[in-house]
């Protein structure tokens, strides 16, 4: 007997909780309830939605005209985080955070308080005013790149990123690969992210990946380390461009019918909490976009946190869950698991 499969419900402006209970009992309902979150290893920071580019895909819908920008004050309470709970890892993301006027000392000071910074790069920012040094400013601070890249091919990217987005792409990349990045035993990592151009699941990551390394060096002399996969979350722009397509209904069914208890366990919620501009918490990125914060128990700020407040917390979850659960799983680092068979 086929189970029947829970109507799930995404919104562009808050979360739903209805679709939240959902989520819960579909995993309950298969045995793998969703466990509480671990140790945090990672804080990732949003440190603002102004962005050079506007990609049909964005989640963020981040974009040359947002106004939101982190101030020097939250920057200075994300790095005391740093600093007295000597966080393994800082993520900075946007918009384009290249673009936030305290960027580079929120780089410098995490790494000089010896934490692994990653950094969210879309490439094209190096050709904006005063950017061009930085493939030598993340050298020199040895910085994680991870740069999203939707194809090997340039109207499959332009389509997602915007005209011209491509060539840039390719220059910036091979700017940073001729300061070591991506360069085999450089220690200086490239990463690229594939998001899907539509209303589909990624291939398996292992086989893009391949695909990626042949045609980016056979065709560019392009190389780098690894490449991840991430589903495209039906929140803010890629909402409505389902919605304008009509495919909301479609895709979020495929999302459920995907579903992977494999993925459960390395659900990147377990190990990360999100941080938006303003200083507030949440569980992912994901979470943040919809504007749901950590669960009402738990300090909702980044001056309040304390780790040992946010071990095996409870996780707020919504409909665009489903989206990390479905085939291989979805993370900032990529999938997760093996897909389901």
């Amino acid at each position: 007997m086929t189970k029947s499969l829970p109507v799930v419900q995404a919104s562009a402006d808050a979360p739903s909780t209805r679709a939240g209970a959902e989520f819960d009992r579909h995993l309950a309902a298969r045995g793998v309830p969703l466990k509480r979150a671990e140790t945090v290893e990672t804080l990732q920071v949003n440190v603002g939605k102004l962005c050079n580019q506007a990609c049909k895909h964005c989640h963020v819908d981040a974009g040359p005209k947002r106004t939101e920008v982190m101030t020097r004050e939250t920057a200075e309470q994300v790095l005391a985080a740093v600093a007295r709970f000597r966080v393994r890892t800082l993520d900075i993301t946007g918009g384009a955070p290249e673009l936030n006027p305290s960027f580079r000392y929120l780089v410098a000071e995490a790494r000089r308080l010896s934490a692994h910074v990653i950094v969210r790069h879309n490439l094209t920012v190096q050709f904006e005013a005063q950017q061009d040094d930085l493939p030598e400013f993340f050298r020199r601070h040895e910085v994680e790149v991870v740069s999203s890249l939707p194809y090997f091919l340039e109207q499959q990217t332009d389509a997602q990123r915007g005209q011209g987005v491509f060539q840039k792409s390719l220059a910036a990349l091979r700017r940073l690969n001729a300061h070591g990045y991506g360069r085999e035993r450089s220690g200086l990592l490239l990463n690229l992210v594939y998001n899907p151009v539509g209303a589909f699941l990624p291939p398996a990551q292992e086989a893009i990946e391949r695909d990626f390394k042949r045609e980016l060096l056979t065709r560019y002399g392009i190389t780098f380390n690894r490449l991840y996969t991430i589903t495209n979350m039906p929140i803010r722009r890629f909402l409505d461009y389902l919605r304008r397509s009509g495919n909301e209904e479609r895709y979020l069914r495929k999302l459920v019918e995907a579903f992977n208890p494999a993925t459960v366990e390395g659900l990147m919620c377990r190990s990360l909490v999100s941080i938006d501009w303003t200083g507030r918490l949440y569980d992912c990125d994901f979470n943040q976009m919809l504007g749901l914060g950590v669960a009402p128990e738990l300090p909702q700020t980044i001056a309040e946190f304390d780790p040992s407040l946010f071990h095996a917390r409870r996780i707020m979850t919504g409909a665009h869950c489903f989206g990390c659960t479905a085939g291989a799983g979805s993370s900032c680092g990529g999938a997760v698991a093996a897909a389901a068979g």
